[in-house]
């Protein structure tokens, strides 16, 4: 029998304990996220770490006011930032040519392998984790609130603490649904059906349903999760901070 590693376990916990967290389990999480793989070992991100109420206060109603925001004693902010590596160039009497689209994009991935690392130990320090995707649909006033100068833009925060209760697992697709050999495989019909019937069946499935008076769980999602106004509406909103912070300078 195969040995079962954390990453298998993985939940999204949404309710925690007041327990803080020991600082050397916190730096070590840090540490953790900093040894994630990166561009050109430039390590084009940030972590900025909110432990103060007060600026939890501040961030919580632009994460749609989530409980888990005022309610982990720790939130991480994960930014996209060419800032500080654009320093150290000019101090060095190199001129950088980061300031553009193509940039962001490896910025923004070596964030989100940080930030993978980031909840994978703390998960193994039995702590409980909860990534948000809000942290760019109101990127303007988090970097406003963090104080993030030009070149820095949230991508992604994560709620860190010790669970309240213990939550289900979080539901994925079958490994067939994601993974293509050799060259990408379309989906026909029939393989849409058979890939989502399970999650169509669940009991998590059918409460939305009846919660939202929707028949089915795709147009719970586009009528009610993720909207189309509402998407173009933050799209935009992101298009024009990442303008703002310099990503299309060039």
């Amino acid at each position: 029998m195969r040995e079962i590693s954390e990453i298998f376990t993985h939940r999204s916990v949404r309710s925690y304990t007041t327990q803080p967290i020991p600082e050397e389990i916190l730096t070590d999480i840090l540490e953790a996220g900093a040894r994630a793989s990166n561009t050109g070992n430039m390590q084009l991100y940030s972590m900025i770490v909110t432990t103060l109420p007060s600026l939890k206060e501040r961030l919580a109603p632009l994460h749609f006011n989530q409980p888990m925001v005022r309610q982990a004693p720790v939130l991480i902010t994960f930014c996209a930032d060419i800032h500080r590596f654009g320093l150290w160039c000019r101090q060095r009497g190199a001129e950088p040519g980061y300031d553009n689209f193509l940039w962001f994009v490896n910025a923004l991935t070596d964030a989100m392998l940080a930030a993978q690392n980031v909840i994978l130990e703390a998960e193994a320090h039995s702590l409980g984790v909860c990534f948000l995707g809000t942290a760019v649909y109101n990127a303007a006033p988090i970097a406003e609130v963090l104080q993030l100068p030009a070149g820095v833009i949230p991508v992604g925060a994560i709620c860190v603490g010790y669970p309240a209760d213990e939550q289900p697992l979080t539901p994925r697709l079958p490994l067939e649904a994601v993974v293509h050999r050799e060259t990408y495989r379309d989906y026909a019909p029939q393989d849409i059906d058979r890939l989502w019937a399970e999650r169509e069946a669940s009991d998590e499935t059918r409460r939305l349903k009846e919660e939202n008076g929707l028949p089915n769980l795709a147009r719970i999602f586009t009528e009610r999760r993720y909207k189309h106004g509402d998407n173009l509406h933050f799209a935009r909103s992101y298009f024009d901070t990442l303008r703002a912070q310099g990503f299309f300078n060039q």
